[in-house]
């Protein structure tokens, strides 16, 4: 039974690329449930991280970080961030702190200014600054050109302030019955949970060779056989060439690859998993509706 005080609500997470929207939604939730790499648009999906406590449901919307948009899918993935802004009750504004503002910090800064909503600046990466005086810049030029309801200084990464954020959050949430079970992580299928497990360990283990033209779907997730889930998943690339560079000398890139997402995938379900992974050849998928779709990206 909920209190009279309980609070609940959508907070929308944006922020340019490697501001660290999704290594927080992971610490949130305490479970890996988006992809986290240190190369931009690492971020596909609207993913929903849910925090739940005895005085408040907290439902985060994680959203790709802001860029140009080129390929249909970098538009539908800025589409995302559009109707993330529009549809959630408080906005929060993430930044690296440990780089100087460029022009990409100042666009995000004007998606909230045009959105009128209430929102929370949260400072990351501070343990990346030794001394803390440095960040009293940042925070006039952001106080100066926005009425944020809330600035915290945090670090993603370690965990620190983490605890103080959510307070200053749920301050600002609506009073109401909490939105999903209390017992609930997120709104994403567990074959999407797979994917971006998957496509994380694409992106680390290839470097820069393969930046951006991969996606994964998991096409089979099979729970018949109780001792272990069996799960099929496509790697889609544009050319034959990237095919090789994700299969890599012998299959040991791909084997690398399914080796580590299976042991995040075996942690998040808490039992053995059979997966397997194949690659397919989709020219020009990024520009390709039908693709998309297949692929789940924003539909």
């Amino acid at each position: 039974m909920t209190s009279e005080n309980f609070r609940s609500g959508y907070v929308g997470l944006i922020g340019r690329p490697n501001a660290g929207k999704s290594t927080l939604l992971n610490h949130l939730v305490g479970e890996k449930i988006a992809a986290v790499s240190n190369k931009p648009q690492t971020t596909r999906h609207k993913i929903q991280g849910i925090v739940t406590s005895s005085d408040g449901q907290i439902v985060f919307v994680d959203t790709p970080g802001v860029h140009k948009p080129g390929y249909l899918l970098n538009r539908r993935m800025m589409a995302a961030v559009h109707d993330a802004i529009l549809s959630v009750d408080v906005v929060v504004l993430m930044r690296d702190a440990s780089v100087s503002t460029g022009n990409g910090d100042k666009f995000v800064l004007e998606l909230v200014k045009e959105s009128g909503k209430t929102a929370v600046l949260v400072l990351n990466k501070i343990d990346k600054i030794s001394d803390k005086k440095e960040l009293l810049p940042l925070i006039e030029f952001y106080a100066k050109e926005y009425d944020f309801a809330e600035i915290v200084p945090i670090s993603a990464l370690k965990g620190d302030a983490i605890d103080n954020l959510l307070k200053q959050i749920a301050k600002h949430l609506p009073v109401g019955e909490p939105i999903f079970g209390e017992d609930e992580m997120t709104d994403q299928s567990m074959r999407t949970l797979v994917s971006e497990m998957v496509r994380e360990k694409i992106l680390q283990t290839t470097g820069d060779e393969i930046p951006y033209v991969t996606a994964v779907v998991t096409e089979k997730y099979d729970e018949t056989d109780p001792t272990a889930t069996r799960i099929y998943c496509a790697i889609y690339v544009e050319r034959s060439s990237q095919k090789g560079i994700i299969i890599g000398k012998g299959g040991i890139k791909l084997k690398k690859i399914g080796t580590e997402a299976r042991v995040d995938i075996e942690n998040l379900l808490g039992k053995k998993v059979f997966l397997q992974l194949f690659v397919k050849v989709v020219e020009d998928w990024r520009n390709r509706p039908q693709d998309l779709d297949e692929l789940g990206v924003f539909e």
